[in-house]
């Protein structure tokens, strides 16, 4: 338990920090889950408008300092490309 005033201040502000940071990866990765479930089910015009709402919740992440941005540049290099290999 922390004894200065700061210190107390810094512990709830790294929670509620957190909590917001968590909320956004959490969503990130489910939107990312949902590309990859139709790429494996070969529905090529849901995988793309699904890629379309990952890459707007990774840049989210990014623009907020969630993620570092070479990783969200990866991450939807890597989405990108498998939707583009589909038949």
């Amino acid at each position: 338990m922390p004894n200065l005033k700061n210190a107390v201040k810094k512990v709830k502000v790294i929670a509620k920090k957190s909590e917001s940071n968590n909320t956004f990866k959490a969503s990130m990765r489910t939107a990312i889950k949902k590309v990859e479930k139709a790429v494996e089910a070969k529905d090529k015009a849901n995988a793309s408008e699904l890629l379309k709402d990952a890459i707007k919740k990774i840049d989210k992440a990014v623009s907020k300092g969630v993620i570092h941005k070479n990783t969200g540049a990866r991450y939807k290099a890597r989405l990108t490309k498998k939707v583009n290999a589909m038949e």
